[in-house]
């Protein structure tokens, strides 16, 4: 069955807080490879979800505004936040990500498996626009295979991309891409079971 990632549907699925909700999860892996050599500014997390990756952000020196669709997930976030001494680094903002816009720029814009309910491609370019000159996007997302359902999600084939549909959208004369990789990872999901994960990771850095 698949959906349009819309309000009610996040509502529901953080309120049920079931595998897919990654509520309690750590951050994501590549986060820190990905902004480890980066200096410390203004970020955007774009769909912040549960916050894992928001509050690592501010932990390590991040103003972060981190922006979900979902009052369940942003409660789930500021209860996780509650415990780290970088809360007051980070701001919890309700937001539609596809009418949605900050009115600033960001040294760091970020997504992680981010679904929102417009094409794929079309997010990022729109989240693209809120990076600083010389600042940094990060996406992470997942790369649906025929059979596969990411984190207990059904997507439509428009919530998939690979790295080069992504990359292929950026102007070479805004963006030096840094890095543009594809992989295959595997979790433990209920009962010690493998739940393999297929990533798409692009990092670029905009020029003007």
């Amino acid at each position: 069955m698949t959906h349009g990632f819309d309000k009610d549907y996040w509502e529901r699925h953080w309120r049920a807080g079931g595998p897919g909700s990654m509520g309690g999860n750590p951050p994501n892996p590549y986060l820190a490879r990905e902004t480890g050599d980066l200096t410390p500014g203004t970020a955007l997390d774009a769909g912040c979800g549960g916050g894992a990756e928001a509050i690592w952000l501010a932990s390590h020196g991040w103003h972060v505004t981190a922006a979900d669709i979902s009052s369940e997930a942003l409660a789930h976030a500021a209860e996780r936040a509650a415990t780290s001494e970088a809360s007051e680094r980070v701001q919890w903002v309700e937001a539609d990500l596809s009418a949605w816009s900050p009115g600033v720029r960001f040294d760091l814009v970020m997504t992680h498996y981010a679904h929102p309910a417009m094409p794929q491609l079309e997010f990022y370019d729109r989240i693209g626009g809120w990076v600083a000159p010389g600042g940094t996007l990060l996406i992470v997302g997942h790369l649906h295979t025929p059979g596969s359902t990411g984190h207990g999600h059904h997507p439509p084939a428009e919530a998939s991309a690979t790295s080069a549909a992504i990359t292929a959208r950026m102007d070479g004369m805004e963006w030096d891409i840094v890095t543009a990789e594809e992989h295959l990872r595997t979790l433990t999901g209920d009962g010690g079971r493998a739940v393999p994960l297929h990533d798409v990771v692009v990092r670029a850095t905009r020029r003007r």
